[in-house]
């Protein structure tokens, strides 16, 4: 029984923590969304796998340093603080890779896969590097 009441005294850490990790999720993939010129609800209803493959990507490459800072916090308001950060990481990183690639709506649009797959793999290895970055 000690044992059980033990494991269960970190329940509220747990359920702060994984809250702030869900709303901050949203709150990526809501700015996310509105920071691409391409609705990609829409796209991926319609079966545009590139759409779906970018945006899949950008939910996992944020995910990465979220569930780092969530390991390597001190508090709950750090690991706020840093996942408002990673955010940042991520988001500027998009914004860049858009710069060297200004037709990239265009071609997600229409469906273009090989693009997409280069976003995709950048938006994760820069979650990966900004998760490892998070090890303090």
């Amino acid at each position: 029984m000690a044992d059980l009441q033990a494991s269960l005294t970190g329940i509220l850490p747990f359920i702060a923590y994984f809250a702030a990790a869900i709303a901050m999720l949203l709150i990526f993939m809501k700015i996310y969304t509105v920071m691409t010129p391409h609705d990609e609800m829409a796209l991926i209803k319609e079966n545009n796998v590139s759409a779906s493959v970018v945006f899949s990507a950008a939910f996992l490459g944020f995910s990465l340093p979220l569930a780092s800072a969530a390991a390597n916090s001190l508090n709950i308001v750090d690991f706020i603080i840093w996942g408002i950060i990673a955010c940042f990481a991520q988001l500027v990183v998009y914004q860049i890779f858009r710069r060297f690639y200004p037709k990239i709506t265009d071609r997600i649009e229409r469906g273009e896969i090989a693009i997409s797959i280069k976003l995709a793999a950048i938006s994760i290895t820069v979650g990966l590097l900004n998760a490892a970055c998070i090890t303090y």
